[in-house]
């Protein structure tokens, strides 16, 4: 078996040469994550749906469950996209069942990014948006009470409000959920929104920075062992930034560039049990492949850890949850067709040195 650096490199001039790689290229991937130490498994989450394409995937864990969802139709952006929920029963994931869409009044507009969030203590919570563009889209939630099998009647949040954009809330210690949000009607900026009673009243936080110098949407949120929140963004300035809060996400500061590189693609993070922080991203300036996992001790100094994909095609907008059991959960878009869903047993992870960026 060829290593993995060069298969990639085989595939790409194959492609140059205007060979077919279609099939190599699929176990290729498979190959590339077997062969790493942490990798546990991977899945697609549906063979088959009712929908052609798919994107922006979250995952949350409920009454002992994974629960997946993300948003499908023709085509991202057309008016038939909506809402669609898969849950895993520990042997298999149930049928993709369509849990919301965008229609308002007479009229239907699509939606987009779901996130999931199980509090503490109430139902699982099912945000996502609905408008005809990212720049005029509003906010709205939708609850379950028994793990994902069925959800309440959609409300809309109060505006301005959003929701969580992409990435999941982290929860206070006081019980309230911060949200990254970030918006995109006057550039693109980062901001956060505070709820007390699980989305039904709402405290905005920012915008942190103006557009211009970095323009960035998406946050993740990290917490520190020393109280900090980090929140590390996506940007047009191929960098992943971050932005730090002493406070529990009252004030944050300027974003800064981190070393890791951003093709101007989705990311999410979450801190492990044993404190480290650990990221998926696309660890590349340009395209959505190669996808990749690092980890951090202290949320400066990032390692290498896995390569989930690396080879043609778009792997990209990641979700990533810790399970009770320990072990990681990551979902994906894969080639905007299908969701794959990937465990990461995190105290098996071998770091090494991160990797030049393509």
């Amino acid at each position: 078996m060829f290593p993995l650096k060069l298969r990639y490199a085989l595939t790409v001039v194959s492609m140059a040469a205007g060979l077919t790689v279609e099939s190599d290229s699929e176990a290729f991937g498979a190959d590339a994550r077997g062969e790493q130490p942490g990798f546990v498994k991977s899945e697609l989450i549906y063979e088959s749906a009712p929908f052609p394409k798919c994107h922006a995937s979250t995952i949350a864990e409920a009454g002992g469950r994974l629960v997946a969802s993300w948003f499908g139709g023709t085509d991202e952006g057309n008016s038939d996209v909506g809402i669609w929920v898969a849950s895993h029963d520990g042997k298999a994931w149930t049928t993709p069942v369509e849990v919301a869409n965008g229609i308002d009044g007479d009229k239907r507009y699509p939606c987009w990014n779901p996130v999931l969030f199980q509090p503490k203590k109430g139902p699982l919570l099912l945000f996502y948006k609905v408008g005809p563009t990212p720049a005029n889209w509003w906010g709205m939630v939708t609850t379950s009470d028994d793990a994902g099998k069925t959800w309440s009647t959609p409300r809309r949040l109060p505006d301005p409000f959003l929701g969580p954009i992409k990435n999941k809330p982290i929860q206070l210690p006081e019980g309230d959920l911060l949200c990254p949000s970030s918006s995109e009607d006057h550039g693109w900026r980062v901001h956060f929104e505070r709820t007390a009673d699980l989305g039904y009243h709402w405290e905005l936080i920012g915008p942190i920075n103006d557009g211009v110098t970095f323009g960035a949407i998406q946050p993740t949120l990290l917490t520190h062992p020393d109280g900090r929140l980090q929140a590390l963004s996506r940007t047009k300035q191929a960098k992943v930034v971050e932005s730090w809060s002493s406070d529990r996400g009252k004030t944050w500061s300027e974003l800064a560039a981190t070393t890791l590189p951003n093709p101007n693609s989705g990311i999410d993070g979450v801190t492990l049990a044993d404190g480290r922080q650990l990221l998926v991203y696309n660890h590349t300036r340009r395209g959505r492949s190669p996808l990749n996992i690092a980890v951090s001790e202290d949320g400066h100094a990032w390692r290498s850890a896995l390569i989930l994909e690396d080879q043609p095609g778009e792997f990209s907008y990641p979700a990533v949850i810790q399970g009770a059991d320990g072990l990681v959960h990551v979902t994906y878009t894969w080639n905007r067709t299908r969701i794959r869903h990937v465990v990461v047993d995190p105290a098996k992870l071998v770091l090494g040195d991160l990797p030049a960026s393509r």
